[in-house]
């Protein structure tokens, strides 16, 4: 696992096998990630979204705790992931790190609760993977506008970016700060915390 640059954001770059029949990857392991978080997160939900070319689906996250971290691979085509610093206060607040997941390198990506997620297709059935530690709750969900100048995200400039209409009508960021929507960091600190003490004394981290 590597860090993207974002506080609770890591990279996985796995380890292909090919041979004659094809390859073979591991693109999640649970004592992996326990390593860099110091908890073995949960796995509530696994989601699949198949998306055409220019699909911009984003910016999304919820409210902490429990908040929803995600862990995320692309298996068809190429996307543009990208994790935002949404939590108030945060010595990272409304930066971005993004990165390229395809079916080639089948690198995946962790975000911690409280961070925001977005992403972009750039290949036609571009289809993602993600676990989630928890369930959707539509009341807990909420968004910030993938475009609002003040992200300063860098999307491709050679596609016309295509939004649901729930993602078009999403908040700057500054309007979701001043609404109340935005995690809280030292919340999203204390509520890793607490994960980690609830491991404590259990299974040990690194067991496969």
């Amino acid at each position: 696992m590597e860090p993207l640059g974002i506080p609770g954001a890591w990279a996985l770059t796995p380890r292909i096998h090919t041979d004659a029949r094809g390859s073979f990857h591991e693109w999640f392991r649970g004592s992996e990630l326990a390593s860099v978080l110091g908890y073995r997160p949960d796995v509530s939900q696994a989601n699949c979204s198949v998306s055409r070319r220019g699909a911009l689906r984003g910016v999304h996250f919820a409210d902490v705790p429990p908040g929803q971290a995600k862990y995320v691979t692309c298996v068809t085509g190429a996307i543009l992931d990208v994790v935002v610093d949404v939590r108030a206060g945060s010595p990272t607040f409304g930066q971005s790190a993004a990165l390229r997941l395809d079916d080639q390198a089948h690198q995946a990506v962790f975000l911690a609760e409280g961070l925001g997620h977005a992403f972009m297709a750039l290949t036609d059935q571009a289809t993602v993977l993600y676990l989630c530690s928890t369930q959707y709750v539509p009341g807990r969900e909420h968004g910030v506008h993938p475009l609002d100048p003040e992200l300063g995200i860098d999307w491709p400039a050679d596609l016309a970016p295509v939004l649901s209409a729930k993602d078009a009508a999403a908040p700057s960021l500054a309007k979701a700060r001043a609404g109340g929507l935005l995690p809280d960091y030292a919340e999203c600190l204390a509520y890793a915390a607490s994960l980690q003490q609830s491991s404590a004394g259990g299974l040990k981290l690194t067991e496969p």
